[in-house]
């Protein structure tokens, strides 16, 4: 889990900026890496997509044109191989993960498609496998299209179970970018400039001591545990708590945080709903993220890589007692039980359970985190290293010309193209904590070798003192 010997400091003004603008589509430093490596052909078909789709930050313009992806591996159009540590969280079972492709042919020959008010056999499987592997009384689901749309549909069960319309979520959490998914949100990126929201969404501190404004120290002493207690028994009527169990960043909260929130939900006759849809099956060491915490939640999400890493497919897996919207449609969704999605979610699930991926992340995240540990001891821009299973952070933070400890923008984006350069593509999140979230599947050997171009990386930024 978190690194103890972290340094404390606060986001400063150009980190907030960054947050709002959200985007190294277009950075200078992002312009000298295409420069130098996107060749004739790539940047056609780059120009081309750029003609065509909308452009949004985070998304496009594109950085490169794939060909094909594979295992822990996705290659480009003109032949490079990146060992892929972000993947969109979507490759647990890893990329083109044969076991699935071929369920999903097998059902494209045996029933591609099934209108609503009517069932199938895979779907129903696919159902009975989530709930006998939910812990608790997690007995009921619901699938959509995506995650997003499986958020909107806890969000309406909170509403119609309680008959209360707020919610209480964190700040800088992400459940998705539809209207209700950013309101209940807390990344600025999504929200500003779009308003007016989903009224009755309020945000508390998340558990993140270096930004903590309770200024609890180097450890978090869940202080922003108890102000969300207080927030529940002020306002009264909220109909439920929404959450990533661990931030994708990753961001993970001490043993009895969960504990906390469980009980004052419970006091208080708020729903929780936990968000696992990057984080889920799996990642954390854990196939339910939330089993590190002795809790179960009212209800939770799954997402991305249920549909195996090759279609998309969301689940809502709920307590008994929400089965209580019959006379209702909270989830009308076209693909709802789509046969052919359904089975790649199935042979997913069973291939996560066969190879045991949740052990082998916990495994190969102790060594990864180990040896994370000891880049930090070499390199002084590394500021915290912290991680669960497969999902792995490195903050990184400067010393500006005043003696002030901040986040570093600009050198984490100099290690996130230098890292490409040498074959290794992952995620910058926040500004500056490099986000790490391989395949399950991935060896050792390929672990070790993209730890070794993160450290070469890192060793290589010109540190930027006078401005973060």
């Amino acid at each position: 889990m978190n690194s103890p010997e972290a340094p404390i400091f606060l986001p400063n003004n150009e980190l907030d900026t960054f947050r709002a603008e959200g985007d190294l589509n277009l950075s200078p430093q992002r312009r000298v890496w295409s420069d130098e490596h996107i060749g004739a052909q790539a940047r056609a078909l780059l120009e081309e997509d750029a003609k065509y789709f909308l452009h949004q930050s985070l998304s496009t313009p594109c950085l490169n044109v794939l060909r094909h992806v594979e295992g822990a591996w996705i290659e480009d159009i003109e032949g490079r191989r990146y060992l892929d540590f972000h993947g969109n969280c979507a490759h647990q079972v890893g990329f083109a993960n044969p076991k699935v492709i071929a369920a999903i042919k097998k059902q494209l020959d045996e029933l591609c498609f099934c209108p609503r008010r009517y069932t199938n056999e895979t779907a129903i499987r696919l159902a009975a496998k989530l709930t006998e592997l939910a812990p608790g009384d997690l007995n009921h689901v619901s699938f959509a299209p995506g995650g997003t749309s499986a958020v909107g549909m806890a969000l309406k069960y909170a509403r119609v179970a309680t008959g209360r319309f707020k919610f209480v979520s964190l700040w800088d959490s992400f459940h998705g970018a539809s209207l209700d998914a950013i309101s209940v949100g807390g990344e600025a990126a999504f929200r500003q400039g779009i308003g007016p929201l989903l009224p009755g969404c309020e945000h508390v501190p998340p558990p993140e001591p270096m930004r903590c404004p309770f200024r609890c120290g180097k450890t978090c002493n869940l202080t922003c545990a108890d102000y969300l207690a207080y927030v529940l028994e002020k306002e009264g009527d909220v109909a439920a708590v929404i959450a990533e169990t661990v931030r994708n960043t990753p961001f993970i909260p001490p043993p009895d945080y969960w504990k906390r929130i469980r009980a004052a939900c419970d006091k208080h006759g708020t729903l929780l709903i936990l968000d696992e849809i990057p984080i889920g099956l799996g990642r954390s060491g854990k196939l339910f993220a939330f089993e590190h915490y002795g809790i179960v939640p009212d209800m939770v999400v799954l997402g991305k890589g249920l549909g195996g890493g090759i279609l998309p497919l969301a689940a809502l897996i709920t307590r008994d007692s929400l089965d209580i919207a019959g006379h209702m449609a909270l989830g009308h969704y076209t693909h709802e039980k789509n046969p052919v999605a359904c089975a790649a979610a199935l042979a997913t699930l069973e291939f996560i359970v066969e190879e045991n991926l949740p052990e082998r992340a916990r495994q190969l995240g102790e060594h990864a985190l180990q040896r994370m540990r000891e880049m930090a001891e070499r390199h002084a821009l590394i500021a915290d290293v912290r991680g669960l299973g497969l999902l792995l952070g490195i903050e990184l933070a400067v010393t500006d010309a005043n003696g002030v400890r901040k986040p570093a923008i600009n050198e984490a984006e100099q290690v996130m193209y230098e890292s490409l350069k040498r074959g290794l593509n992952f995620k910058v999140t926040m500004g500056n904590v490099l986000t790490l979230t391989p395949a399950l599947t991935i060896t050792l050997a390929e672990l070790d070798q993209a730890l070794n171009i993160l450290d070469h990386a890192i060793g290589t930024v010109t540190i930027t003192t006078a401005k973060i």
